[in-house]
């Protein structure tokens, strides 16, 4: 079970199905299987998702990654491509020791030093390739926080940042323009480094409608945005006046398109991936189920609101599946995530026959939990222990009321990353 306390939170069949569907959702988009499924080795030939690359016009192989998927996504390669990969290089949060590949352990969500001095591995590793050289990248979710080569500011500048923008509620579109030009690292640079080389980016994608420019501030994709449009959120959410002047900090990233005429991006895995694998669960169980939204945005106590309105609207024995990626507009100084924030919220409107489980596919919602699941049981645990549910939220303090109720969501690092997965079941 990927589901660590699944045993515990099993309370009625509603919660034994949502949970099942959950399971079904993290083992779909299981790092390894993807690449297993994606990469291919017929005899000299390389196939990556239809794409086809002959290794007879490549003196070396090389593994380049970074993200939250990069150390099981590179584990995955030494399995496929074994002896064939000459050297390699990964920045994730795992540790994990390989035959051929480098794997360093960094930090997230916030950058910090050995993230920089990661990178900078990695931005030398990639400059001694060469034009008869192929690159394989993996980028994945949680390597823009990782990708961290600043210039005129430091690692903490750029946290301090971050932390500004996430607590007004930016989304990670205007985050990850921001970041894009504040590193040597991201917003196409790797894909600078790696010219002249033949290169392919697999991509795990956990951004909304899945746009590769943005996930992970697309360090091997071609950057449409500006130094300007960078500065213009920085203003939008008063940056400046938080963390001092951060547009001295702000660099353009490449714009010269022969940097990616030599390199194919493509997308592994999305939340599509999960969100089937859930409808096929629910169906297992008898229900009817429907993919209501796969880009759920906006603030997620309203979020959780509106979740639990849909599933008033609905009749009996019905299942309703989300995918995305919500924000928390940071008001006190409690402990939590979106989903758990998103959960909460909704507790409050829930009928007794209504369930909803809302989690990170990572496994961590901003917190030790994935997120949480809530209901009747929920309800009746809170109300015993005299816990007031209004103040929780207003305090955002999700992560305390559900480790007092014992319905948070425990996976550990589950090594994907996709969006975070909400399940709304009408019993």
């Amino acid at each position: 079970m990927l589901i660590k306390n699944f045993s515990d939170l099993v309370g009625n069949p509603s919660r034994e199905i949502a949970l099942k569907i959950a399971e079904a959702g993290l083992s779909a988009i299981n790092t390894g299987r993807v690449v297993e499924k994606s990469v291919h080795l017929k005899n000299n030939t390389l196939i990556i998702k239809g794409n086809k690359f002959n290794l007879k016009n490549f003196k070396r192989i090389f593994v380049v990654g970074a993200g939250k998927c990069a150390a099981e996504a590179a584990a995955a390669l030494e399995r496929i491509l074994g002896d064939r990969i000459t050297d390699g290089i990964v920045l994730s949060l795992s540790e994990k020791k390989l035959k051929k590949i480098k794997v360093y352990r960094g930090d997230h969500p916030r950058p910090t030093a050995r993230n920089v001095k990661a990178t900078e591995k990695i931005i030398k590793f990639l400059s001694g390739v060469k034009k008869s050289d192929l690159v394989i990248f993996i980028i994945s979710g949680g390597g823009s926080a990782l990708l961290c080569r600043p210039k005129r500011i430091s690692y903490r500048d750029e946290a301090r940042v971050f932390e500004c923008l996430t607590n007004a509620g930016a989304d990670i579109k205007k985050i990850n323009i921001v970041r894009k030009h504040l590193s040597l690292a991201r917003g196409g640079n790797l894909a600078k480094y790696a010219y002249p080389a033949k290169a392919v980016s697999l991509i795990f994608s956990d951004v909304l409608g899945d746009d590769l420019a943005f996930i992970s501030s697309g360090p091997t994709v071609f950057d449409g945005s500006t130094i300007g449009d960078a500065g213009a959120v920085l203003k939008e959410f008063s940056v400046e006046k938080r963390c001092g002047n951060i547009n001295k900090g702000l660099m353009e990233t490449p714009k010269d398109k022969k940097y990616f005429k030599n390199i194919k991006n493509i997308l592994a895995v999305s939340n599509k991936i999960a969100l089937s694998a859930m409808k096929e669960a629910g169906k297992n169980s008898g229900l009817a189920v429907c993919i209501l939204d796969a880009s759920m945005s906006g603030e997620a106590s309203v979020a959780g609101r509106k979740i639990a309105d849909n599933l008033h609207q609905v009749g009996p024995k019905n299942i309703l599946l989300y995918g995305g990626e919500t924000t928390v507009t940071v008001k006190k100084k409690g402990k939590g995530g979106r989903n758990m924030e998103l959960a909460l919220s909704a507790l409050r409107f829930l009928k007794d026959d209504e369930l909803i489980l809302a989690l990170a596919s990572d496994g961590r919602d901003n917190t030790d939990f994935a997120g949480a699941i809530c209901d009747k049981i929920t309800r009746e645990k809170a109300k015993k222990s005299n816990l007031n549910i209004e103040k929780f939220l207003e305090n955002n303090n999700s992560y305390e009321f559900f480790k007092k109720t014992k319905d948070a969501v425990i996976t550990g690092d589950t090594g994907s990353n996709v969006s975070d997965l909400i399940i709304a079941i009408k019993k």
